[in-house]
């Protein structure tokens, strides 16, 4: 059975065509990955399936006895919602049933005792018994503890609202679940959890994602957005990525040939003309050409090309942390800590949310002071700290004087750089407060890449970056040979630079010597 049908679907914004005569189909309980660059539709395609914009032309069908789910941008709850009023949102039905059932409860009346009867009925069909139990068990899944249920939605940050948004919409038992990157922000446990109850799930799931481990551990089928055009993959991400580029290659070939082939017809077509003989032949040659079925020139989107700059030696011992306590009112995140960062240790921090991560790295680059103790750094130590919440000092300032207000350079220079970064003209005249996830995270990559450094300290790098980025990222980080301090969840990330583990748990830091050591990757 077809769960969402698509056929030569048309989407503009103003003159930009975003998407291009799409045509797909998605089966009923399929597990599809829909990939493509930030800004290639992804998003928008979501919205014209859900109907929360249209489009132009095409037609599209979603079945209508099924019952459908996005995880998108975060609503807007009331300002005295706890995180428990919005998880038991998702039953408001059997709410309300249940409010109406002890409105008359104890009334011994037969017509009332007939309604309550209606009623409990109706309650027990919809699983009224069973709310609590599928609130407790989604949210130990997804590690939101009593205390966060307890707590107003308001004050959460940004992880955990989305985290307790995602809890919400899987709470929904839909039919069709079209999540829009549901891995940013979770804990390796929540992730695996999460990998588990979508493969489990007889429904149908559509993901937006650039966590190439989740997406091969959960999906059996590719579609990509190229150039607002859809193409088809049957397999896992890492049978696409290696499919995509057999496509490339065979289809960069094809056209070369025919290419070769154009250019000597022509050339003979030519000779006819120089020679006076418009003929039969000159016609036919011209009429070959015209009769091709043209091959397109397979395009390869742009690399960002900048490399980071090392910063010169550094001591041995980089970070002393000598009996270090951190606490915030009663919650404590770490309790006398002692450990030490040595030269060229690549470091993975991980822990559940909330365990003092990014506190941890606040503490090292002293943006924050510890309770007790001390944190000795190097003096020769130029370290470059990119955060999870990404912010600049003037948010009104463009792309270019952002870059600008870094490093004192004439205009075409500048322009020259942040090309480097795959920000074309129009985007450099953007304001920063305007750009995506994904922009506010290449641009504070291009400035932290200005400045020599040999201690790199990163808060979820990977974070809202698509796949060809997550890779140079990878890449940068390959060639460069100094020490690295990283937060990151992203397993692929993890695995290939992590030669270290530090676990925080039950406030002490747990030194794993390698990621294979390490149980949850």
């Amino acid at each position: 059975m077809i769960d969402i049908s698509i056929h030569e679907l048309n989407k503009y914004y103003g003159s930009n065509h975003v998407l291009k005569d799409i045509s797909l189909e998605i089966f009923s309980g399929e597990k599809v990955g829909l990939l493509g660059r930030n800004g290639s539709g992804k998003t928008t395609l979501f919205k014209v399936i859900t109907g929360e914009e249209d489009y132009q032309s095409g037609s599209l069908s979603v079945a209508s006895s099924k019952k459908i789910e996005i995880l998108a941008q975060i609503p807007v709850f009331a300002e005295n919602d706890t995180v428990e009023d919005i998880l038991r949102s998702s039953f408001n039905e059997v709410t309300e049933i249940f409010t109406s059932m002890k409105k008359i409860e104890g009334d011994c009346d037969p017509k009332v005792l007939k309604r309550y009867g209606r009623l409990m009925e109706e309650y027990e069909r919809l699983g009224g018994y069973d709310v609590d139990y599928k609130i407790d068990k989604i949210c130990n899944g997804m590690n939101i503890s009593e205390e966060l249920r307890k707590s107003p939605f308001n004050l959460l940050s940004g992880g955990e609202k989305t985290r307790v948004n995602l809890t919400r919409i899987l709470l929904h038992e839909a039919d069709i679940l079209l999540l829009d990157e549901p891995t940013n922000h979770l804990d390796l446990l929540s992730l695996k959890w999460l990998e588990k109850f979508l493969r489990d799930f007889t429904g149908t799931v559509v993901v937006i994602s650039h966590d190439r481990v989740f997406l091969d551990n959960v999906v059996k089928r590719i579609i990509d957005i190229e150039d607002g055009k859809a193409h088809f993959y049957s397999g896992s991400y890492t049978w696409y990525a290696e499919e995509k580029l057999r496509r490339y290659t065979t289809q960069a070939e094809q056209y070369e040939r025919q290419q070769k082939e154009i250019k000597r017809l022509e050339e003979r077509a030519k000779w006819y003309v120089i020679q006076n003989q418009f003929t039969t032949k000159h016609h036919h040659l011209h009429k070959r050409i015209e009769q091709m079925d043209k091959v397109e020139k397979p395009v390869t989107s742009k690399k960002i090309t900048e490399e980071f700059n090392s910063g010169g030696y550094a001591g041995k011992e980089i970070v002393a942390l000598n009996s270090v306590s951190k606490s915030y009112g009663t919650n404590t995140l770490l309790n006398d800590v002692s450990i030490s960062i040595y030269r060229n240790d690549r470091i993975a921090l991980v822990g559940a949310n909330g365990c003092g991560k990014t506190t941890l790295l606040r503490l090292i680059t002293d943006e924050e002071a510890c309770d007790t103790g001390t944190i000795k750094v190097s003096s020769n130590v130029k370290f470059a700290y990119l955060p999870q919440i990404i912010r600049f000092d003037d948010e009104n300032a463009t792309v270019l004087d952002t870059l600008r207000n870094v490093i004192n350079v004439p205009e075409n220079i500048a322009r020259s750089i942040l090309a480097n970064f795959k920000f074309n003209t129009q985007d450099i005249t953007k304001k920063v407060k305007s750009l995506s996830g994904g922009e506010k995270s290449r641009l504070k990559i291009c400035l932290l890449m200005q400045d020599e450094v040999n201690f790199l300290i990163l808060d979820e790098p990977t974070n809202h970056l698509d796949i060809d980025s997550r890779e140079w990222v990878e890449n940068a980080v390959s060639d460069w040979d100094c020490t690295m301090l990283f937060i990151s969840h992203d397993r692929y990330f993890l695995n290939k630079f992590a030669s270290k583990i530090w676990q925080i748990k039950d406030e002490k830091i747990i030194s794993f010597t390698d990621a294979e050591s390490f149980e949850y990757l």
